[in-house]
């Protein structure tokens, strides 16, 4: 990876920015932390000052000014750095003890230079005077061993802050260099997949993170896209394989209507022969587009609240008769009392079950019971078509979806192979489940539909 791509790369810039807010964030947290640090060293600084006048105060006692004199110099002898001053004059205000021998400041806790003491530098030192019994006593600190503590913050925080603005640069660094490596595995898979490779997949790392699960749905989107094309090739080669034998029927049906019409004979019977064969090939290529149009949600616009219920009541009138002709039993179990509503297209909804019915009564045998049952529980509503009659393989369940797709025992039988294709696609516009299992024996075809929230049931 190129130098500038990683400098360019989202990651790097966002790690940037965060190290910037966080430098942001450490200057202003640390003025604040600075201020209350110089604050407190201050008022211990008075606190040491008052508390020291204090006890040297104690020290006179009856009027005893020698005690006083004493314990001022024995205080002054102890200061030998220069940062202390202690300075005592008498009750007629000639300079008794201490080590300076002037004291130009103010009354009470203030401030002054090291001038004010006599004493040379740009030092400033804070100063307490007051009186004791007559006499005048002065005590003063310098700041200087504030300021060095101070300074010694300050540094700490600068030196913290650049340490933390490096290791979170180098940070941004190390995880701009990583998400982008796994940017180029989605960039490479994406460009595979361009060239035609669409068995490509991105690599999964298993961290549930965002780049996982974004890679995970564009890993299911090429299984949708590759699942497509495959169906767009099975589905070529199947109306190569399928409608060419119609195709050959209608043309020699023509040839013999065209040889008929030669020799003077009447072609009526072939032409209409040829009309129903037509009719036949392009009801089958309709049943293609729809199927196209389905898959594309093309209907989503016209869904409305649903009642699955009353859907198949009527359905269980339609085709009750034609089930009874044919020495059979179809019937709908479950409570009626519910409407099962579900959102969907109430026309493709009744083109779905009319089109299992008449699977279950073309392929069942004569006293054959079909059964339809329908309940609804845990916000999905269930729809199970079954019959007892000689039901699919477990080995072609998974194929009898495919577009013109028929078992060999069903192509002695009137048919496009596109009836449970036309299921399926309906079944996912409406983003239900389907599956096929065995009814023990017959065939047991169970949708799942997603209940509209708040009916009774769901």
């Amino acid at each position: 990876m190129r130098h500038s791509e990683l400098l360019r790369s989202t990651a790097f810039r966002l790690a940037l920015a965060f190290s910037g807010l966080f430098l942001l964030t450490f200057l202003v947290a640390g003025f604040f932390a600075y201020r209350i640090i110089v604050t407190d060293l201050n008022e211990r600084l008075d606190r040491t000052l008052l508390e020291t006048f204090d006890m040297i105060s104690r020290s006179y006692t009856d009027g005893d000014v020698e005690d006083l004199i004493g314990t001022v110099r024995t205080y002054a002898a102890s200061s030998q750095s220069g940062q202390q001053v202690f300075y005592l004059t008498d009750t007629s205000g000639q300079f008794a003890a201490g080590n300076v021998t002037t004291a130009s400041v103010d009354p009470g806790l203030s401030t002054a230079p090291a001038a004010a003491f006599g004493l040379p530098g740009e030092d400033q030192f804070r100063t307490q005077r007051g009186a004791v019994a007559d006499n005048e006593l002065v005590i003063a600190q310098s700041f200087a061993e504030t300021d060095e503590l101070a300074g010694l913050v300050l540094t700490s925080f600068s030196w913290a802050g650049a340490i933390a603005v490096a290791i979170a640069v180098v940070a941004g660094l190390l995880i701009a260099a990583a998400v982008r490596r796994r940017m180029n595995a989605i960039a490479g898979t994406m460009g595979r997949v361009g060239q035609g490779e669409l068995s490509a997949r991105i690599p999964l790392r298993g961290s549930g993170d965002d780049i996982d699960v974004l890679s995970g749905q564009i890993n299911a989107a090429l299984d949708r896209l590759a699942a497509l094309v495959e169906g767009m090739r099975q589905v070529s080669v199947d109306i190569a394989h399928d409608l060419k034998t119609p195709l050959n029927r209608l043309s020699i049906i023509i040839e013999d209507a065209l040889d008929k019409a030669e020799r003077g004979q009447d072609n009526a019977d072939e032409l209409l022969t040829a009309q129903v064969e037509a009719g036949r090939i392009n009801d089958t290529f309709e049943a293609l587009l729809r199927i196209a149009q389905l898959e594309s949600g093309a209907r989503r616009e016209r869904f409305i609240d649903v009642s699955l219920t009353a859907t198949l009541a009527v359905l269980l009138e339609a085709y009750g008769d034609v089930a009874q002709e044919n020495g059979q039993t179809l019937t709908i179990t479950g409570p009626q009392d519910n409407p099962r509503n579900i959102r969907g297209d109430r026309d493709l909804l009744t083109q779905l079950f009319a089109n299992l019915i008449e699977n279950a009564i073309r392929h069942a045998e004569g006293g054959a019971s079909i059964t339809v049952d329908i309940q609804s529980h845990h916000g999905v509503v269930t729809v199970r078509v079954a019959d007892n009659g000689p039901g699919i393989p477990a080995v072609e369940r998974d194929k009898v979806f495919r577009r013109l797709y028929r078992l060999e025992k069903s192509r002695t039988t009137e048919g496009t192979g596109l009836g449970l294709s036309m299921v399926k696609a309906i079944a996912d516009l409406h983003g239900a489940t389907i599956e096929l299992a065995d009814a023990q024996p017959g065939l047991s075809v169970t949708l799942s539909f997603p209940a509209i929230t708040g009916q009774i049931g769901a």
